[in-house]
């Protein structure tokens, strides 16, 4: 009969007793990547620090001499300028020399034509190119905060399905000649600050912040939740633009596109749906226009 003493066995090398032993107490939620507070609490401090948060994206190029004469005009960011080697060095060009140095910060850079052609894979740049960084876009909260720190009702413009920079380049413009805090854009599908943005807003680009946000409904949820109240312009709206009583309070005025309106999510998010009387009978306004309207309304009625 075998005896009943075992032989060797084949251990875990203490790995096992190393694996149960504890990891740490677990580091509070604000430290936890990903975790909702940690979030929160990056925002409250990006608004303690007035930092905008940097928007994805990448530089942009103007070409051809009228275009980058009026970027350069208009105060559009840049950071080069590309003037090609022995140029037919016309008043454009000229100017467009002579304010890049006068505004100091971009580059002057002569370069081959070869070079240009490559950077602007064969457009019609005729010898100059202006490179304007990526724009740094606000966080949606922090337009808000802004102005609840200084002690005023925010006035915010978001707009839904806006694709024309032109449009954007206007409503900065009206939100900033009537005390608005910010506009808001879409990250998707969407028109963003671009050149163009920043010519049509005439400059005012530079003091009115733009925000991006990752969805708009719940960017728009969240206005709701800080106490502001959000109305999106409609052709079939339930008001009258005069008949809106919150536009001396907290507001949010959500413009959508000319051809589409809002969407159906925004338009179910919004608290009021607001027609603007048009008596001379045209069917819709741009979002440019239209915001305008709303603006100046609003800030009369904060007077």
């Amino acid at each position: 009969m075998p005896g009943k003493k075992k032989g060797p066995q084949v251990g875990s090398g203490g790995y096992r007793r190393r694996g149960l032993a504890g990891k740490g107490p677990t580091p509070p939620a604000e430290m936890r990547k990903g975790h909702a507070k940690q979030r929160a609490a990056q925002a409250k401090a990006r608004r303690a620090q007035g930092r905008p948060q940097r928007g994805k994206g990448t530089s942009e190029l103007v070409v051809g001499r009228n275009s980058v004469v009026e970027a350069l005009r208009e105060g559009v960011p840049a950071n080069a300028l590309y003037v090609q080697q022995f140029i037919d060095n016309d008043e454009r060009v000229r100017e467009a020399v002579r304010v890049a140095g006068d505004r100091g910060g971009i580059r002057l850079v002569e370069a081959p034509k070869p070079e240009l052609d490559r950077m602007t894979n064969g457009l019609n740049h005729q010898g100059v190119v202006l490179q304007v960084p990526p724009y740094e876009y606000a966080h949606p909260e922090d337009l808000a905060a802004a102005a609840f720190d200084r002690g005023e009702d925010p006035l915010i413009v978001a707009l839904d399905g806006v694709t024309d920079p032109r449009n954007l380049g206007a409503v900065v413009r009206s939100a900033s000649a009537f005390g608005g805090h910010g506009v808001v854009v879409p990250e998707r599908r969407a028109a963003g600050m671009t050149a163009g943005a920043w010519k049509t807003s005439a400059g005012t680009a530079a003091r009115t912040p733009v925000a991006r946000a990752t969805n708009l409904t719940r960017a728009l949820e969240g206005y709701q939740k800080a106490g502001l109240t959000v109305i999106g312009l409609a052709a079939d709206g339930e008001v009258e633009l005069g008949d809106v009583a919150a536009l001396d309070g907290p507001l949010v005025v959500v413009v959508g596109s000319e051809g589409k309106g809002l969407s159906r999510l925004v338009g179910e998010t919004c608290d009021l749906r607001v027609r603007i009387p048009m008596p001379g009978g045209a069917e819709s306004l741009n979002a440019g226009v239209a915001a305008g309207v709303v603006l100046y309304e609003a800030a009369r009625r904060r007077a």
